[in-house]
């Protein structure tokens, strides 16, 4: 653990401890790291900070660690924890901690003390020791090592030291802490039901999607998982019909000077892909928001023409270092729903408010109930001067009170071109998620020298307003696919209803109805295999389709099928007609909103 004030490098900020539990969590990281150190002398200790639920400390050790190690651990951190021993904090000089660290043989904090020293000046550090083991620490940490309640060590990861594949990969082991037995048993319940729900696990079962080696992290997906990603699409575009948006076209690869006029080259360099086409160099576009710029430019337009609303769905690459890439949530190669609103400045609250009812319907839609909303504003690296950053944040602020709703400030955490709104929802494992944002951008339109003809005949400067309602396509389902546990609603689902003639005398009839629901657009099949109800009862549910409809001799003389909806053990007979109006109210998401 670092002793790390904001302005040291990200790689070694830890974040600061604000309540209780994390203080627990904090303690519990570094009663981890002395267990470590007792089992193999040799550790040598990168940072342990606090994550959302837990903790994890990064070590180098010449031996690696399975998951048969964690008991091990956790033997040795319950006697230190019945131990009882008080953390004692104390203050060195830097030159003091540099021989004291060097006499404990540890490479890392060593860089720790000499980046303090060198980025921010220090020429103090604090240590924290209990028993025979001392840290580098800024704290703060409990009493003693037996306030510790409840906790468990979860799992085992690569890391690289400071998130470069330069320098050295560490070992890092992850845990969690909780005040109680109780909460603590709880949260394991979620993990397992967490691993149940893993949409990388399901992408397989479902066949939903895929990832090769022949382009790493950027996902394929299969006709299953085109059909949700597709019907996404739809759904964003209903809403595009109901909100006056236009869809638009833009290339995906454009020339260089377009990411430097942009301020993406400064800011953006190192997360981008460049290729060199008859001796120019080119940018593959990470963000639509340029190209809409100059897609804006190319034509005249008048105070009369705005809010101008461009809309694209088009595909965005972006390099993300192969060790944070997970599953669909964090890829190389995605598709957002996004848009750029071109506006005058008082239309700028409208826009938002406009803008947030779209948000809070689809979030009400996909059952996402419990959402928080943030107000991130400037970063440390950015563009444009802080007259118009003053004038963009103030913008947004009376844009979200306006709104009624309660809100969050985030400070330094916005784009690298304007402020933002970030809308985090909590899924049914209860875990946080960054899906819609809302940003206000008056650097862009600046910095493309962008133009409206006022009422006066002045010209004047459009505000750009950044936004997206899914985010990232894949990130969507992804995080989508864990929320419901791989059960989608019903048109969403990839196959809507499967139709099971009981023998195969009740085929024809089967494959009659599912013409006429082909027709209504309803995605159907037919288990027609010579396999028992039993079995093929089962299997629908396995492949959580919606609805299972069979028939036999009785259904076919009543017109009616019996009719099995996931997740229930109970049938109940409907006539087609019955049928054919559920599913068509089904099949309409923004008839619901």
């Amino acid at each position: 653990m670092s002793n790390s004030p904001a302005g040291l490098p990200t790689d070694l900020q830890e974040p600061e401890i604000h309540s209780e539990l994390e203080t627990m969590r904090h303690s519990c990281a570094h009663i981890m790291a002395h267990a470590i150190q007792k089992l193999w002398p040799q550790a040598k200790f990168g940072i342990g900070p606090t994550v959302e639920d837990g903790f994890y400390y990064d070590v180098d050790l010449n031996v690696k660690l399975t998951p048969e190690d964690l008991p091990r651990i956790e033997k040795e951190m319950a006697a230190i924890i019945k131990a009882n021993q008080p953390f004692v904090r104390k203050e060195h000089s830097v030159s003091e901690a540099l021989e004291q660290f060097k006499k404990l043989g540890q490479p890392f904090k060593i860089e720790i003390i000499e980046t303090l020293k060198s980025t921010m000046g220090a020429t103090t550090v604090s240590t924290y020791g209990e028993g025979d083991f001392t840290d580098l620490c800024r704290g703060p940490h409990v009493a003693a090592t037996g306030a510790i309640k409840a906790f468990k060590l979860l799992s085992i990861a690569g890391a690289y030291w400071r998130g470069s594949e330069k320098n050295p990969q560490l070992q890092r082991i992850y845990g969690t802490a909780f005040g109680s037995q109780a909460e603590l048993d709880e949260h394991l319940k979620l993990l397992e039901e967490a691993k149940k729900r893993d949409h990388r696990k399901l992408g397989r079962e479902l066949e939903l999607f895929t990832f090769l080696p022949e382009a790493p992290a950027s996902p394929f997906f299969y006709p299953k998982g085109t059909i949700i990603y597709n019907r996404l699409v739809q759904y964003i575009r209903d809403l595009y019909k109901k909100y006056d948006y236009s869809e638009v076209i833009t290339p995906q690869i454009m020339d260089v000077s377009l990411w430097k006029t942009s301020g993406h080259y400064d800011n953006y360099v190192d997360n981008m892909y460049f290729t060199e086409i008859d001796e120019r160099e080119f940018g593959v576009k990470p963000m639509n928001c340029p190209s809409h710029c100059i897609l804006y430019g190319t034509l005249k337009h008048s105070y009369r023409d705005l809010p101008l609303r461009y809309a694209d769905f088009g595909r965005l690459h972006r390099y993300e270092k192969s060790g944070v890439t997970h599953g669909l949530t964090r890829v190389r190669s995605f598709c957002q729903d996004d848009a750029h609103v071109f506006c005058t400045q008082d239309q700028i609250e409208g826009e938002i408010s406009k803008v947030t009812e779209m948000i809070f319907k689809t979030f009400d839609l996909f059952g996402f109930a419990d959402v928080q909303i943030f107000l991130s504003t400037r970063p440390e690296k950015r563009v444009g001067s802080d007259a118009l950053w003053d004038e963009a944040e103030a913008a947004l602020k009376r844009s979200l009170d306006s709104l009624g709703r309660p809100y969050t400030v985030n400070p330094g955490d916005g784009a690298f071109y304007g402020p933002k709104i970030d809308f985090i929802v909590k899924d049914a494992l209860k875990r946080s998620w960054q899906l819609s944002t809302i940003q206000l951008d008056f650097n862009l339109p600046e910095r493309f020298d962008l133009a409206y003809t006022a009422s006066d005949n002045s010209p004047k400067r459009p505000v750009m307003i950044h936004r997206a309602v899914l985010g990232s396509l894949e990130r969507f389902i992804g995080v989508l696919t864990e929320h419901v546990g791989g059960a989608f609603p019903f048109w969403l689902a990839p196959i809507q209803a499967r139709l099971v003639p009981i023998k195969d005398t009740h085929v024809e009839f089967c494959r009659e109805f599912a013409a006429k629901l082909k027709t209504m657009g309803i995605r159907v099949d037919i288990d027609d295999r010579n396999e028992s109800m039993g079995l093929k009862t089962r299997e629908a549910q396995v492949a959580k389709i919606p609805f299972a409809l069979a028939a036999g001799d009785r259904e076919i003389q009543a017109a009616s099928f019996a009719v099995r909806k996931y997740g229930e053990r109970e049938q109940k007979v409907m006539t087609m007609d019955e049928i054919m109006a559920l599913f068509t109210g089904l099949n309409e998401p923004l008839q619901r909103l």
